[in-house]
């Protein structure tokens, strides 16, 4: 190709700036809240902290799939994959040595509950399970403790997220809490009242 055809051609582009490009791209502007660390101050109050906001509502305006005594399972609002689910404590807490025992018993028993309630709903490969203590480790919201259970497929890496931060879920929120809240096992009653050691 000669010099003259490479002019005509960066000619023709500057021309028809608005046609296409032969790209289908998948808008996602709702994720620049997360991108840009809307309702994730590292050091978040009670009073500002989504996980205890979420606690205040109904189950399905705060996507909870399930209450426990101590914790709760709500979904991740920008989730990795379908299905990703966070088991939390009630207590405002950020470190894991200071969930008490009560708390401790209730979260390792209740990551064996999600991933068999994923299991039997989405039947994934496999999973991935993870606390990230400390903005330093990569906590989003680090002001309170959370455990991430993510399930995942062969496969279900690709390059949308490298390429263009983002990731195709193939589920609405709503949808995937009423499907593992009713594949939840039932629970007792959580308490109303704050429990013995509870802090703010």
């Amino acid at each position: 190709m000669s010099t003259s055809d490479d002019a005509r051609r960066v000619d023709d582009l500057d021309a028809h700036p608005g046609d296409p490009d032969g790209f289908q791209r998948l808008w996602t502007p709702h994720r620049m809240v997360y991108i840009g660390g809307q309702d994730k101050p590292a050091d978040a109050t009670s009073e500002q902290c989504p996980f205890c906001r979420a606690q205040q509502g109904s189950d399905e305006d705060g996507l909870i799939v399930a209450r426990g005594r101590t914790v709760f399972a709500i979904l991740n609002l920008y989730p990795y994959n379908a299905g990703h689910l966070m088991l939390v404590p009630y207590r405002h807490v950020s470190d894991y040595a200071e969930l008490t025992a009560d708390e401790q018993d209730e979260l390792a028993a209740w990551t064996r509950t999600a991933i068999e309630t994923l299991r039997a709903v989405y039947r994934p490969g496999g999973f991935n399970l993870g606390t990230n203590l400390g903005v330093a480790a990569g906590a989003g919201i680090a002001a309170h403790l959370h455990q991430h259970v993510v399930p995942r497929w062969v496969g279900d890496a690709n390059f949308l997220p490298i390429v263009g931060q983002t990731k195709a879920v193939p589920e609405l929120l709503a949808d995937t809490r009423a499907r593992l809240a009713a594949a939840w096992p039932a629970q007792p009653v959580p308490p109303t009242e704050p429990q013995e050691g509870d802090t703010e």
